[in-house]
């Protein structure tokens, strides 16, 4: 038989990290893209 105390405990630490990882401020920031490093390709 499965223990309780581990499935809530396992449970409560997913739902920690779930909380925390959609509290942080930079998760609907998107940043422009960067340029291309070398020369433009020619058409």
């Amino acid at each position: 038989m499965i223990d309780t105390l581990a499935l809530g405990v396992s449970h409560g630490v997913l739902l920690l990290a779930a909380w925390l990882l959609l509290r942080r401020a930079d998760l609907d920031v998107e940043s422009p893209p960067e340029p291309p490093l070398g020369p433009p390709p020619h058409a």
